[in-house]
Formats: structure tokens, sequence, C-alpha cells
């Protein structure tokens, strides 16, 4: 007997708690789980559920209390970290744990990389699982497009790729229709026989599926209300059903005034039908999601739509609403076709989202003040009705409450007296009562069947729940787009001659999928021949896991053009537009004349400037305002103003006055104008007083001659083009960085991180080496360019410039980690990686104002960011002809740089969460 088999206890709890902030999660919780069994966690949404699960995975960091699983202690890191190989977490949600592009291959090659699986274990542990779960003719298809339920199968696959001995769900059949859920159980017990010693923990908010476990944990507000068998709970609560003794088992306060739902027949109207739909088609592209969809709804009928996610429920709901236009068909309201523009047909109906829709910032009483104002409703009437609303929804007490401090039961009811404030005639509800605990959702279909039958409203329901299906008057059963059935529950249960509902949705569902008995879990290895594990050395599974991410992160980014594309496209279309959009090239500057002298001598002065390719004459203004005038609206850039006897006074060798009037919008231009204004007119002085018989006061002792070193012809194009290299490097390949970590906190696989043996270290540098590989294939780009289209050489060592560039780039990319570390959103990480990072580039870096004449605060901010070490290096190549003697210190610093970023991102990416 190995020691797995010895454990009497999976997890074992002693005054494990956690807190959100204020907010108790988890209270104090002192229990033992029983290993080899499956055990069920059960409780509507909020209640604790995930959170436990994550304690028990390590995903959540431990507050208080110990926690041993498997017998290891979870709050020691050594222990954990020897731990989580031997378990497999499959977060809630829809293909959570998934990655979108890659294929079903390609995500369960990635998990058997991080767990550090041989090719060939890896190949033939794929061979099973998909054949056992019929995913194997679906190997090469993107997880993106893959069913609810075919998602769920793959992230259950690539739970098991390494063999766990504890396996922990979080609601894995949420939004899966009752064929996949069948499915995915019988592959969990086949599973379990293979394997008798792994135990399974699985959170649901399905009482049918909880019925089956070996052992349950009843929640609620944090707390754990009963545990044991489902036979016991059912003997120790004297009832018939699970969902029954869970409404039992609550506290007394929560059960006060709780009566069963009593359904009544619906009332007989005449007139058209509330809703019609014929041949209803909806496509994206080239995605069919509602397929030629027929159905007809009476008036103050509750008509009921079954599905799992994405067959089309919410798509056919919105086009009924106006709120999405139909590509075929046609669908009326009353008898007339939708317009989400016509506010008489707005006015019929109410609809209610799948997910909270309301303002979380506004309370309850001014969320319904806001609608009634949005409907039009009239002052008197609109209090009179919000009165009345909150009293029938119970709401009155928590009227001046925040929606977000209520239970979701409330939320919900909230929601529903919003949707139905303008008195609609059809209310259209999108799975309005899901994560909800029984007791409320008795709450909210005992207001649903008061308003079909007292009021005569038409409601058109979605929901997953099979006791709700049964409430409706009809239902319809969808599939992949499709209508499979329309009638009533007991008529549809009839025509497939089933037990109950959900059989005879089954039976439909394999119909529609000509689904065939798939080989079980044993058959399926190609010759029966178990392939173990090799047990490579620390540092290969060290150096597997960084290669698994940096695999992973270069086909999203491969199967990302619009991405690439600017990754690569932007830095070069950015540095033609700096390249011959930014210029300090002062020439054709143009120039009038006010001459009141009119002599030889202020002629020939002139033939100076227009002699110079510095300056254009332009006609003459008829006076000095009108010269004034011009260069206020930008037609001249300067003005001269010649004075009367200028001429006679400069023969006198006495200096005359000459006036010059300069554009000075811009200091840098007006600057050089006047240092190029200065040196022609003086040069023509001169040569008239060298005429002269004998010289005047204008002849100097000395003449000064400036000369220009590294860019003798002085064109801006020599130094903007090196700085532009510099801030493209930094700018897009921070912001490509900044979205890796932060996506995968917005979309949930951040947990594949956190729930498997990787290190922090590993999933930075995987993360950031396609980054890095990108920005280095943009910089030879720009280089490219510089060469061929600027015509900018590189005078100083190239592969000392490539070196300073692949150092660069690891800096930035470094940095672009750190911000994707600190943030919570995409937005909010693209937003502070490119302000961050473009204003040190351009402002201190030497880009504009050399480093070396800054002073103070924004010398040292130059410094403290790559951009001025790099800029020197790059400035440096290009136009100075330096060498490795006299920039290795700037190589230094960037690798100084890189290890700096690399530590900060280091720190904020946290292995567990808080």
């Amino acid at each position: 007997m190995n020691a797995l088999q010895q454990l009497t206890d999976v997890v074992r709890l002693h005054n494990v708690g956690h807190l959100y902030g204020e907010l108790t999660a988890l209270a104090p919780v002192s229990l033992s789980i029983p290993a080899g069994c499956m055990v069920g966690i059960i409780g509507p949404d909020g209640v604790g559920k995930s959170t436990l699960l994550a304690l028990i995975c390590g995903v959540k960091r431990l507050q208080q209390g110990k926690l041993l699983v498997l017998g290891e202690n979870m709050a020691d890191a050594r222990a954990r970290r020897q731990l989580l190989p031997r378990i497999a977490y499959m977060p809630q949600g829809l293909g959570k744990n998934l990655y979108p592009t890659l294929s079903v291959a390609e995500n369960l090659a990635f998990f058997a990389q991080l767990f550090g699986l041989s090719r060939p274990a890896c190949q033939q542990r794929i061979a099973r699982l998909t054949q056992a779960t019929g995913l194997a003719p679906f190997l090469d298809r993107p997880a993106g497009k893959l069913s609810g339920g075919m998602k769920q199968k793959l992230g259950l696959c690539c739970a098991l790729i390494h063999d766990p001995d504890l396996l922990v769900l979080d609601e894995p059949t949420t939004g899966v229709d009752p064929l996949s859920r069948r499915q995915f159980w019988q592959l969990i017990d086949e599973i379990r026989a293979s394997r008798p010693a792994m135990s399974v923990l699985v959170a649901t908010a399905y009482m049918e599926e909880a019925q089956g476990f070996d052992w349950l944990m009843a929640m609620d507000d944090g707390k754990v209300i009963a545990t044991g068998s489902p036979a016991s709970l059912l003997e120790q609560t004297h009832s018939q059903e699970l969902e029954q003794a869970f409404i039992a088992l609550l506290p007394d306060s929560k059960r006060l005034n709780h009566q069963a739902v009593q359904v009544t027949p619906p009332g007989q109207y005449e007139g058209p039908p509330a809703i019609e739909a014929k041949d209803l088609t909806r496509r994206f592209g080239d995605f069919v999601a509602v397929d030629k969809v027929s159905f007809r709804i009476e008036r103050g009928e509750i008509f009921g739509f079954l599905g799992s996610n994405g067959c089309g429920k919410t798509t056919t709901m919105k086009m009924l609403t106006g709120l999405l236009p139909f590509s075929s068909g046609e669908a009326r309201l009353f008898g007339r076709l939708p317009d989400a523009a016509d506010m008489q047909t707005r006015k019929q109906v109410g609809y209610m989202s799948q997910s909270f829709s309301l303002y979380a910032e506004l309370s309850v009483l001014h969320n319904l003040e806001l609608h009634a104002r949005l409907y039009g409703l009239k002052d008197h009437f609109a209090r009179q009705r919000i009165e009345q609303l909150l009293v029938d929804f119970e709401l009155l007490q928590v009227k001046h409450s925040l929606p977000q401090s209520l239970p979701l039961g409330m939320r919900q009811r909230l929601q529903l007296a919003v949707a139905v404030l303008h008195e609609p005639q059809v209310l259209i509800l999108d799975e309005p009562t899901s994560g909800v605990d029984p007791i409320a959702r008795d709450q909210f279909w005992r207001q649903l069947l008061r308003l079909s039958r007292e009021q005569g409203v038409t409601i058109f329901v979605s929901t997953h729940f099979m006791n709700e299906a049964l409430r409706c008057d009809r239902i319809s059963l969808m599939h992949a787009g499709k209508v499979l059935a329309v009638g009533s529950p007991a008529e549809l249960t009839a025509n497939r001659r089933a037990n109950n509902l959900e059989q005879a949705f089954i039976a439909y569902l394999q119909d529609a999928a000509n689904t065939q008995a798939k080989h079980s879990l044993h058959e399926t290895s190609p010759d029966n021949v178990v392939v173990e594990p090799e047990r490579p050395s620390p540092r290969y599974r060290a150096l597997q896991r960084w290669w698994a991410y940096a695999w992973r992160e270069s086909l999203e980014i491969r199967r990302d053009p619009i991405r690439l594309l600017f990754a690569l496209l932007g830095p070069l279309l950015l540095m033609l537009t700096f390249g011959y959009g930014i210029s300090f090239d002062v020439d054709n500057l143009r120039f009038a004349v006010v001459d009141y002298d009119q002599s030889r001598e202020s002629r020939v002065m002139l033939e100076g400037l227009d002699g110079s390719s510095y300056f254009a004459r332009q006609p003459a203004p008829k006076d000095n305002e009108d010269g004034l005038n011009k260069l206020r609206t930008g037609e001249l850039s300067l003005l001269l103003e010649i004075p009367p006897a200028f001429g006679r006074q400069l023969m006198q060798g006495q200096r005359p006055q000459i006036a010059a009037l300069v554009d000075g919008a811009m200091p840098f231009k007006a600057e050089t104008s006047t240092g190029y204004l200065n040196a022609v007119l003086l040069g023509e002085l001169q040569r008239l007083q060298a005429g002269q018989p004998q010289p005047g006061g204008l002849s100097m002792p000395v003449q000064v001659q400036s000369r220009f070193h590294f860019n003798q012809a002085f064109e801006s194009r020599f130094a903007i083009v090196p700085g532009v290299v510099m801030l493209m490097l930094a700018l897009i390949p921070a912001m490509m960085t900044a979205l890796g970590i932060v996506r995968e906190k917005e979309t949930g696989s951040i947990a594949n991180f956190q729930s498997t043996p990787t290190r922090r270290l590993e999933f930075l540098l995987g993360k950031q080496a396609p980054y890095v590989l990108i920005a280095f294939v943009s910089y030879i780009l720009l280089m490219l360019m510089a060469l061929l289209v600027f015509q900018v050489p590189v005078k100083g060592s190239l592969w000392v410039l490539s070196l300073g560039a692949l150092l660069y780039v690891a800096a930035t990319t470094g940095f672009g980690l750190v911000v994707s570390s600190f943030t919570r959103t995409q937005v909010a990480a693209l937003f502070a990686a490119a302000v961050l990072s473009i204003l040190p580039a351009v402002n201190f870096s030497g880009l504009l104002t050399p480093v070396s004449s800054l002073q103070g605060a924004g010398r040292y901010l130059g410094l403290a960011f790559p951009s001025a070490w790099f800029q020197q290096i790059s400035i440096g190549s290009f136009t100075k002809a330096l060498s490795f003697m006299q920039l290795w210190p700037n190589l230094l610093a960037l690798i100084g740089f890189i290890g700096l970023f690399t530590w900060l991102a280091w720190l904020g990416l946290h292995k567990q969460e808080r």
C-alpha cells in the first residue's frame, strides 16, 4: 500500500478563514475531507466555494489557520512547491484554463511541458485522453472555436495530463448542455476507476449532479452548514431531493416565509402572438450563430429557452429586442418588426441581461429613478411605480444601498424591477437566476408567475436549471444555433418516452449530434503500454517550463497578425513620420524688407540674403504695420526694417541700426534664424567696408569661423534618425510586453501559472523572450530604413550598436513586464507603458537636449531610464564613430537595467493571490 492509499483525509482544515478587505469570504472552518472519493461542495455563487478550492490548490495565500493537503502543509513554500505537481486545478468558467488561439493538441502539449512530461509520454496521454473524450477528431481546432461542452472536456484533459493525485474542479459543468454534462461525469468515473486512490473535489450549483457524489459539503455565506453523504443529508432533513435538503439546512432567517413555487395555468388572450420568429438567422462572418429559428409565444405565456452557453440563446434574444439585426428571416413583437430606435417598441419590451448591467455607483432607488427618466415616465406616475416595485420586490429596506453591497438574489430582483418599471408587455430574461441560491430563485419565480398570471406579461426566459424549465408553460430546446423541439415539458418528455425532462433533452441532443459510443479510457492507448514519465533534472524541468511559456506566447503572437504587424511596421511608420516630419534644419526662411533708405548700400547688403539658400525673399509689405500682420499670420518668418540715411551713416563710419523682427513662436528656429541673419549681414557689411579707401569702425581685428564636427552638413536627419531608433525600441516593445501578464489576469489563465510548478522567473522570462526577438527584428528593419531611406550610415562599430540594441530591448521589454505585473487591466497597462516609457525617452534621454546639460531632477530622471544610455550608443555609433572602449559603460548600465526590471517584475508578480 503506497502513501497515497494510506491517507484517510485528502484535506484537513483547522480554523482556516479568508477575507477580502473587510468582506468575509470564508469564515474560520475546521473539518476533514475524506480521501479517495468524489467530494462535492454545494451552494450558490458567492458563498466561498471558489475561495476554499483556491486555498486547497495553493492559488490563494493562506491567511489564517492550518491547511494540510495530501498530508503537506500549504503554508510551507517548499512543501507547497513539491505538492503542486500532484494537484490538478480546473478554475471556474468555460475554458478559463485554456488558450483560445491554441489548438486542442497545442493546449495539451503546453500543460504536458509545464509538468515535465517527455515527448513519448505526452503523445500517448494526449491520444488516450482525446480518444476517451471524443476530442481526437478536433486536435487541430482552436480551443476558442469549441463548444462549451468540448471546452470543458479539453480543460479536464489538460488538468489530467500529468496523472494528479487530487483533481479540483470549480463548477466544471456550468453552462454546459445535459448531454455534455453526462459525458463529462462518465469520463470522471472512468478515470476514477483506473485510479481509485485519486481524490476529486467538485464545486457545483447543480443539486442533481451533487446527488451522485460520495460526500458533500454544503456552504452558505462563507460557512460550512453541513457535511456528509447525500443520503445522510436527505435523511437528516427528511427531504426527497437535495435542493429541498439544502433549503432545510439554511438558517431560519433565510427560510422564513419561504414557500414552494406553485405554477397555475396561463390566461387566455386574444390578438396576435406576443413574439413570433420565422426562420430567424444571424451570421457573424462565416459563423452561423442562429440558424433558421422559428417559434411562437402567446401573450401571458412563460416560454423557456434551454441550451448550453454559445448555442445562440442570447443572440436570439437580442434580435427579438432589436438590439441586434438579423441576417435573414423575421421576428415580430405583437405583429410589428422590432426596432431598437423606435421608442414605442422599446416600451413594450423589458430586457434583463445575463450579467448585472445596472449602475454600481447608484443606489437601488437612484437606479430606478434614472430608468424612469430614461423611459420618459411622468414624475407622479414614476414615484408611484417605484414605491410599488420596492414593496413588490422586497427592496424597500435596501433602497438607499448600493447594488454591490446586496446579495446576488437581491441584485437580480433589482434588475427585474428595473426591467418591468415601464410596464412592458414582453419580458426577456437571459439566465436571470444563474448562481442564485434556491430560496432567492423561488422568490424570483414567484414574481415572474405573478407578472404572467396577474398582469398578462409575456415572459421569455433562458435557463440551465431543469426544475425551472418545468415551471414554464412551454420550452424550446436549442443546440448549435438550431431549435431541436418546442412544446410543454410534459409533451417533450412524453415524446421521447423519458423519465424526466433532462433525459428527454439528452435524447434530442444525441439525435442532433448523432453521438456514437466512445471508447473507454482503458481501450484508447495505441498499444495498451503505458509510457512512464521520465524524471529529468530540476534544471531541465525549469528550462522546459520556460520554453513552454515562450513557445505558447510565440504562437499567440503569430496568430494575431494585427499585433504582429503593429510590432514590426509600427516603428517603421513612426520613423518615417519623425524622420520627415521633425526637422531642426533652417532654410528658405520667408523674409521681407521695409527699406526706408533705398541706397546702394542697403541694396548691396540685401543681395547677400537673396543669394543665401537659408532665406527666401517675399514681396515688400506696404508699411511696417502690414509687415507685422504678415509676421503674425505666418506668411513671414522674418521682417527687416532699414532706417533712412542707413547708407550715409555706414559710409561715415557710424554704426546704424537695422530692425529685425523674428517670429519667436518656435524658439529653436528663431534663435537659429537670428544667427544666420547676423552672419550673412555682418559678412556683407564687412565686404562693403573693405571696399572703402579708409577702414571704418566695422572692421574686425579677429575673424571667428565655426566648424561642425560629426555632422558637418548640419542636417537634422543625422541626429533625428539615431534618436528615433532609440525611441521606437523603447515605446513599442514596452507596450507590447505590458499586455502579456495582465491579459492572463483578465482572462483567468493566470491560474495555470499559480497552480502549476512554474516559478516566477521562468514565467517572466518565458513571456518576455518572444517580445525581445520581435523587438530585435524591429531594430534590424529600422537599421535598414536608416541606411537605405534616410542614408544615415553607421560610422562606428555595428556589432557594438547591435549588442547595445539587444540589451536595450531586453531592458525595455523588462520594463513592460514591470508594468504588467503591477497593473490589473490591459487598458491601464497600455497607457502606463506608453506614458512611462515615452516621457524619459523624449525629454531626458538626450534626444532634444544633451543629458550632460540637464540639471537637477531632469538629469537624474534621464540616467534612471535605459533610453539615455542607449541614446549615447546610437548617436555615438551612427555619427561619432565610437567603439567598444568608449561605450562599454553604457552597455554595462543596460545590463544593470535588465536585472533591475526583472527583479521589480518578480516582486510585482505573485505566485499566490491574496
